[in-house]
């Protein structure tokens, strides 16, 4: 039964909202989300209203609330103590009404992920004036408020396939706990760099899958054929590095480094150079990483792109 209104704290009408402003709210753990049928009208006063003075579980901090027609709406609540099992709630923020509200099941989100959430959350068109409930893996349920994730453009080759950098970041997003990021690749076809060129032969860095029909002999820098042809390299200024210490001369060359051909940015970027060996690097909005960056080294790249969001240098 709710606590009369006479015992709750004066001052508990003061406590200001903390949360029905913010962008990109997502409990963790999502052991502070409850989830509780409710029959009472969808209106904030009688949301308030109804939880004011009722106790709650020391670990709940967000109510969704599931009404009949489908509707939900999500709270946060604030108890007395903390301490004791339970305690009477002294503060009710609504956060969301169903008219703002999509309650969404996706068996393949995380609901731990905030990057998965922002994803759906842009799938299902929730945009940063709405809240995306998900019921997600493991049949448990998170929400994102006001999602507003942060856009970073990818540019990658390919193939392989999928291109790696791009592989790379959504693998590391999915274990680390980062703010929302929506990964974009702007993916740089290799076979268009080569349409409508012709060659008495290509010369490409390695045995790629997908590079092995441009319509004359390809042969690979790698493996540092004995005999040079008459033949046009595929690479980056690393490529031609080797290529003039194995032949002494420099070939016609496509050029296929994201670095070069991304140029300068105005949005957060990433992109991996053959130039860098040891260490990321940041050029304006640009994070270069090495070609052989590993899922540390990237995690380490957005944690710094995300830093400098934080600190209002990106918009």
């Amino acid at each position: 039964m709710p606590i009369p209104a006479s015992t709750i704290p004066r001052d508990a009408e003061a406590v200001r909202p903390l949360f029905a402003e913010k962008r990109n709210v997502v409990p963790l753990p999502y052991r502070k989300v409850s989830i509780q049928a409710y029959d009472g009208p969808m209106t904030r006063d009688a949301i308030i209203s109804h939880f004011l003075g009722r106790e709650a579980y020391r670990r709940t901090e967000f109510v969704v609330l599931r009404a009949r027609g489908g509707r939900h709406a999500v709270i946060a609540v604030d108890s007395s103590d903390r301490e004791p099992l339970f305690a009477p709630i002294v503060h009710v923020e609504v956060l969301t009404l169903p008219e703002n509200c999509s309650y969404v099941r996706n068996p393949d989100t995380d609901c731990a992920n905030r990057s998965a959430l922002a994803a759906l959350a842009k799938q299902h068109g929730v945009g940063r004036d709405g809240t995306l409930i998900c019921e997600g893996k493991y049949d448990h349920v998170n929400f994102i408020h006001h999602p507003s994730p942060f856009v970073l453009t990818v540019v990658e080759v390919a193939p392989p396939e999928p291109p790696k950098l791009f592989d790379l970041v959504r693998h590391v997003l999915g274990y680390a706990d980062l703010p929302p990021i929506l990964p974009i690749l702007e993916r740089i076809e290799l076979k268009n760099l080569v349409r409508n060129m012709s060659a008495p032969a290509f010369l490409v860095p390695c045995r790629s899958g997908g590079l092995d029909d441009l319509g004359a002999p390809v042969h690979y820098l790698d493996e540092r054929p004995a005999e040079r042809h008459d033949w046009t390299l595929i690479g980056c200024e690393r490529s031609l590095q080797f290529h003039r210490h194995y032949y002494g001369d420099e070939p016609p060359r496509i050029e296929m480094c994201p670095r070069v051909i991304a140029g300068p940015r105005s949005e957060p970027t990433i992109l991996k150079c053959c130039l860098w060996e040891f260490d990321i690097e940041r050029e304006g909005e640009v994070m270069i990483v090495p070609w052989g960056a590993d899922l540390p080294m990237i995690e380490r790249a957005l944690r710094e792109i995300c830093a400098r969001a934080a600190q209002g240098d990106v918009q």
